[in-house]
């Protein structure tokens, strides 16, 4: 065979026929010199590729270099022909060479390669397809990766990645498997829809991806706003915009402003319709249009308050459209007149874009109508628009025009000065007048101290001196606690023969004069919205501030009879401790938060407030009420789960830790919390009826208590009396013998207004007077009654 191969290099058989002769004698050095030769001259058949990578394979030891000479085989090998086989032995030989670095990387792109080749191949490509899934089911078995609802984070980082590497498979498969587990993150879906509009294109999954976005977070408008400008750029038929935008209106967003934006996307929609040449699809436009600013002024003010379109910006772009493409100025000034008369005439950017569509659209005449106007209306910016007449004037005007537009101009102007002093003047007169008060109310303030301290020197004595000096010390309004209450009297010492609670006398522990000498406001704190029945208010305060530094000396303030008031002082060694003292602000002690304030002698500061309360919408924080009163934390955590992560609840409780019916739930997000409301509100809980919305508490007024306010529409005042108030002709059922005395209201004390009240229960009292007894002026007890009642 060797003299023929050198007579002949190119006879196949004798090249075929050497090289299984050599393989069954195990010669192998020669045997990989006569396979190179015969690839040199002819390409191999699979059979021939297939036995030398398979004893080449075996000769390797695993060193780095050696599979480096195994893969170039394997890359000459499926160079020759379309082998199934061979590129099956190819991606299973990278696998065991995953352990080196960026063998997982090649492992994956062999297969990739592989699948591309042959991967269509009627009887073999199966198992290539088979052999990939198991490869990549291997690697997730390996990471362990325990994708646990929502992990959004870990999914976000993954999509990321895979959109850098750019495979379009991948990325869409990552993007399924997040929304699968977190399908209410209205951000996802965005991104989601966005890749697949800008990247794949391909009408049928941008539409389903679409249109399954809107279903999962239907309160969003953004994704409805994609959806239709996604109809629109893959040629969808005219009804299916229309059907799709009309479900838009009814997905309840939950601001005035979303349902603009909706309208001015259907109707940007709409204009590229049209060719402006009296077709039909102009009236459809114009009707559009008509029906817009009805919807805004009729469903969304009456759900909001607002139509929260306050510049009139359909207004504007219809004028604009009917200026530019219909040349009808005449339609384009009615709108303006509109828009003016709905309270914009006060703005001078307002007049502004009014002249400049009339400079670029109409004429001179109603340029120069339309800034007279302005010049006459506009009270924010008017030596602007001033401007802008005398420079149109001195462009196009005559002298007649020029002397007019100077006259109007100086004479508004002047006017405005004018105004301007007088409001300054009134505002400093207001401030002067208040500072006055202030004054007057410090000085009462200081002759009332000043009296009540003789008056007390006078009665107790020297031992009361003390105790004066306590109270000049502590007793002052050093910070402003709960709503809007002042802070309460000092401690005082009761009356001899007052009955004082023991628990309270031995939870209070007076402070000596060494004591009140050395406290400095700048080392203390004030703590308030403490409950009225914390037991040993003393000890807990000292553990929920020990982490702070060294505290000196706490001091719970009491009433006469030794009720707690609900609020105390804490002195620290240093001043750096009040710094951390201030972060436990909002700390729950005994089920309430407490509100950590500076210390601050309002004598001395009385402008000094601290407000504790956020007025402005919580999107991630839902308001429950109409709880009963026997629903717990865990049970409405519990009821709340089912619609997101909860990070919050809080049970409002009046200060004697009683509910209130009344909860505030926060969420994890704002998609979550909208997710609630629109699930929980109006259902039932152990027969109550829920009233449940998105956060917005109202303005803090310090004349009246508001009930927290509702998002997705305007709470009417509550009627007390009904909705015509109590009428005349409304007479008492109850005989006027069992009619109580009206008693004044007891003084405010932390906030809650309490009544005095009677020993005698409501049927006792009743059974007195029906017997012609009259009630006892005070307190009586059970054998009191009893001898009364006798006695008749």
């Amino acid at each position: 065979m060797l003299l023929c191969l050198s007579i002949n290099a190119f006879d196949y058989n004798c090249h075929v026929d050497l090289i299984k002769l050599l393989r069954q004698e195990g010669k192998l050095h020669r045997l990989r010199k006569a396979r190179q030769k015969m690839s040199e001259l002819f390409p191999l058949t699979e059979e021939i590729w297939l036995d030398w990578l398979k004893d080449e394979i075996g000769l390797t030891e695993g060193e780095e270099a050696e599979r480096e000479k195994i893969y170039d085989l394997f890359e000459k090998a499926v160079k020759d022909y379309i082998c199934p086989d061979i590129w099956l032995e190819y991606a299973q030989y990278s696998i065991g060479g995953m352990g080196a670095s960026g063998g997982m990387d090649r492992a994956r792109a062999i297969f990739e390669r592989a699948l591309t080749a042959v991967g269509l191949h009627m009887t073999k490509g199966a198992a290539l397809w088979e052999a990939y899934r198991e490869f990549e089911i291997a690697i997730l078995s390996t990471l362990q990766l325990v994708s646990e609802p929502p992990k959004l984070g870990e999914y976000q980082s993954y999509i990321d990645y895979e959109m850098k590497e750019g495979d379009p498979a991948r990325v869409q498969i990552v993007f399924e498997r997040a929304l699968t587990e977190n399908c209410l993150v209205p951000d996802l879906w965005a991104k989601y829809t966005a890749y697949l509009d800008r990247q794949l294109k391909i009408k049928e999954l941008v539409l389903s991806c679409h249109e399954r976005a809107v279903r999962n977070c239907p309160w969003t408008m953004g994704l409805w706003k994609s959806y239709l400008l996604a109809l629109e750029r893959h040629k969808a038929e005219h009804h299916t915009v229309s059907d799709v935008f009309e479900k838009a209106l009814s997905a309840g967003f939950i601001q005035a402003t979303d349902y603009v934006e909706i309208w001015q996307s259907y109707l940007d929609y709409l204009r590229r319709r049209v060719d402006f040449k009296g077709s039909r699809e102009l009236e459809e436009l114009r009707a559009a249009f008509s029906r817009s600013l009805d919807y805004l002024k009729q469903d969304v003010e009456e759900r909001f308050s607002e139509s929260g379109d306050l510049s009139c910006t359909i207004m504007q772009i219809w004028a604009r459209i009917e200026a530019l493409h219909c040349k009808n100025m005449q339609k384009a000034r009615e709108l303006w007149d509109s828009i003016m008369t709905k309270g914009n005439a006060k703005y001078a950017n307002m007049w502004l874009e009014y002249y400049n569509l009339e400079r670029s659209y109409g004429d001179a005449v109603h340029c120069r109508k339309a800034l007279h106007r302005a010049v006459q209306c506009t009270s924010d910016y008017p030596e602007h628009v001033c401007e802008v007449l005398l420079t149109f004037e001195r462009v196009e005007g005559s002298l007649e025009d020029w002397d007019a537009a100077v006259q109007k101009t100086e004479s508004r102007l002047n006017r405005v000065q004018e105004q301007r002093a007088k409001v300054a003047e009134r505002e400093a007169l207001i401030a002067q007048q208040e500072e006055d008060r202030a004054e007057q109310r410090r000085k009462v303030k200081a002759e009332k101290k000043a009296q009540k301290k003789n008056q007390k020197s006078n009665r107790m004595g020297d031992k009361r001196k003390a105790e004066d000096k306590c109270e000049d010390e502590w007793g002052e309004e050093t910070e402003e606690q709960m709503e809007t209450e002042r802070v309460p009297p000092p401690f005082r010492p009761e009356p001899p023969g007052a009955q004082r609670n023991q628990q309270a006398t031995s939870a209070f522990k007076m402070p000596d004069a060494a004591s009140f000498e050395q406290r400095k406001d700048s080392n203390s704190v004030f703590v308030s919205n403490l409950s009225f029945n914390l037991e040993d208010p003393e000890d807990k305060m000292r553990d929920a501030f020990k982490g702070c530094g060294t505290v000196v000396q706490v001091r719970p303030v009491f009433t006469a009879k030794g009720a707690f008031r609900g609020y105390c002082y804490v002195q620290f060694e240093d001043e750096l401790a009040v710094q951390e003292a201030l972060k436990l602000d909002r700390q729950e002690v005994g089920g309430r938060p407490m509100f950590v304030s500076p210390c601050v002698d309002k004598s001395k500061n009385p402008e000094f407030k601290v407000f504790r309360y956020n007025t402005s919408m919580e999107k991630h924080k839902i308001f429950i009420s109409g709880l009963p009163f026997t629903c717990t934390k865990e049970k409405l955590e519990e009821l709340c789960r089912e619609h997101g992560t909860v990070k919050a609840v809080r049970l409002v409780t009046n200060r004697s830790g009683k509910p209130k019916g009344l909860a505030y739930v926060e969420f994890e997000n704002e998609a979550q919390a909208s997710q609630a409301v629109l699930k929980m509100d109006r259902t039932k809980l152990d027969s109550h009826t829920l009233s449940v919305a998105i956060s917005n508490p109202p303005a803090r007024n310090l004349d009246a208590k508001v009930t927290p306010g509702r998002v997705l529409g305007a709470m009417m005042p509550r009627q007390l009396q009904g909705a015509r108030g109590k009428g005349r002709t409304q007479v008492s059922l109850l005989p006027r013998s069992l009619h109580r005395q009206n008693t004044p209201e007891a003084k405010a004390e932390n906030g809650t207004t309490t009544k005095e009240q009677d020993s005698m229960s409501d049927g006792m009292q009743a059974g007195l007077a029906a017997s012609g007894v009259s009630a006892p002026a005070k307190p009586m007890s059970n054998e009191d009654f009893a001898r009364l009642l006798l006695k008749k």
